[in-house]
């Protein structure tokens, strides 16, 4: 048997069948419920806050622990998924914050749910990262960056659905109405994907060659059998397993790679959780009732589908770097223009404009260029990285909302994420890595490989 089944080139170039839609739509199942649970947050929080079950700090508290939790899970993550394996790592998450969220239902007090939610966030914070990580690997090349928009535009979906199913669930239902339907949903997930291989790149990076022989052979098989004779593949020369300790993501060739990795995770974290999951409470804050309040953030919402939707659009015509610094720019130039506009209207189309170009940053930033960053052997670990440290900026994120919303109004908030931002894109820019059309085999060699090749730009450039 040899020591390299070139996992990598056999993947790259399968046609696009019913296999790679049962993949998508599982991973991002799991994925959505993830978002739906996050996003469900600020609802709630208005909720328990106007029935007085907590207050306005507690509810800090509560986003707080959440991305405690997140932060661990995605560490968490990192590990269990390069050590051993994608399946094992999405399986346990999606029942942890599934147990979780069902826990929650029946929270006696505001301590109680706060400590679910910080169950609930291990779950979470791993299932976005090996989500993003692990989609990547089986899909070919020239489709890797619209499908792994169309996660993203999934998850980004979680926004509009918590937020519809909230207006209609919490007024006539309750809050806790919100965690049973997030349970339940991530229960019959977990059922639906026990039988998803296992990634055969990731399989051969750790020497495991005979299970990734089989596991590639049943793909093949399947996909032959719809589409017809398999075009031939390019075989190179066996290479030995990765040793991929965790030291290997700060050596001198991947320091850059993981500090653009991270600070991309950071703000489109900052962007969403300092901002957009906040939404219902300065609305109830600046004194609408909370059914005013959640009309009107669903109505704004709608801009997580259209900037996901966008990013499904450009994502293998534009390149990943070009793409962050479009919607780094537009966030902060409707971010400007938000807090100055005067009427229902026009406040509602500058939101929709700024939740918009803030899903379009999430959607390549979270599932295309923060994983596309890192060798098969130690990917999730360097996403977990990544994702670590923006829920660590995150866990600051509600104090500092609230203290810049109190003391400087939301044109506060917004200077915070702007720069964020401003760093993002600054280190964009710095590191010469482009993923579009590239094979993840291509993307983990020496920088200069990819930015020669696949230099900022469009399409044709």
């Amino acid at each position: 048997m040899p020591r390299t089944v070139h996992a990598g080139a056999r993947l790259d170039r399968l046609p696009v069948s019913r296999f790679h839609w049962r993949i998508l739509g599982l991973i991002s199942a799991g994925a959505f419920l993830d978002a739906f649970d996050v996003y469900l947050a600020g609802g709630v929080m208005a909720a328990v806050k106007s029935e007085g079950f907590g207050t306005l700090p507690q509810a800090a508290a509560f986003m707080s622990m959440t991305f405690l939790g997140m932060l661990l899970g995605a560490a968490m993550a990192g590990y269990v998924g390069d050590r051993f394996g994608r399946r094992y790592s999405y399986q346990f998450n999606l029942a942890l914050f599934g147990f979780a969220s069902i826990a929650a239902v029946f929270s006696p007090s505001m301590t109680f749910l706060i400590v679910c939610r910080f169950i609930m966030g291990l779950g979470l914070g791993a299932e976005l990262v090996v989500a993003a990580g692990t989609l990547g690997e089986f899909i070919p090349p020239s489709h890797r960056g619209r499908w792994g928009a169309i996660l993203g535009a999934i998850i980004g979906s979680g926004l509009l659905i918590a937020t519809s199913i909230g207006y209609l669930v919490i007024p006539n239902l309750g809050w806790r109405y919100m965690f049973a339907i997030a349970g339940a949903g991530a229960i019959g997930i977990w059922v639906l994907r026990k039988n998803m291989p296992e990634s055969p790149r990731w399989l051969e990076s750790i020497g495991r060659a005979e299970e990734a022989e089989a596991v590639l052979k049943e793909i093949e098989a399947e996909i032959a059998a719809e589409k017809g004779p398999l075009a031939p593949y390019p075989k190179t020369a066996s290479a030995a397993p990765a040793h991929a300790p965790l030291s290997r993501l700060f050596a001198s060739d991947m320091r850059g790679r993981l500090a653009a990795a991270t600070l991309t995770a950071i703000a489109a974290n900052v962007s969403v959780y300092g901002f957009v999951a906040w939404l219902p409470t300065f609305l109830v804050s600046k004194g609408q009732t909370m059914v005013q309040s959640l009309g009107f953030t669903t109505l704004m919402s709608f801009g997580s589908i259209a900037g996901s939707l966008v990013a499904v659009a450009i994502a293998d015509k534009v390149s990943r770097r070009a793409s962050l610094i479009i919607a780094g720019l537009l966030i902060i130039l409707f971010g400007a223009i938000y807090p100055n506009v005067e009427g229902t209207v026009p406040l509602a189309i500058a939101g929709f404009l700024l939740v918009s170009s803030i899903y379009m940053l999430t959607a390549i930033g979270l599932f295309l260029y923060v994983p596309e960053m890192f060798p098969t052997a130690y990917r999730l670990r360097g996403t977990g990285f990544a994702g670590m440290c923006a829920r660590a900026g995150s866990m600051l994120t509600p104090f500092m909302t609230v203290w810049l919303f109190e003391h400087f109004g939301l044109e506060g908030v917004l200077m915070m994420v702007g720069t964020v931002l401003a760093l993002m894109m600054i280190a964009v820019v710095a590191v010469r890595v482009e993923g579009r059309g590239a094979s993840l085999d291509e993307i983990a060699q020496d920088p200069s490989a990819t930015s020669e090749k696949h230099a900022v730009g469009f399409a044709g450039e």
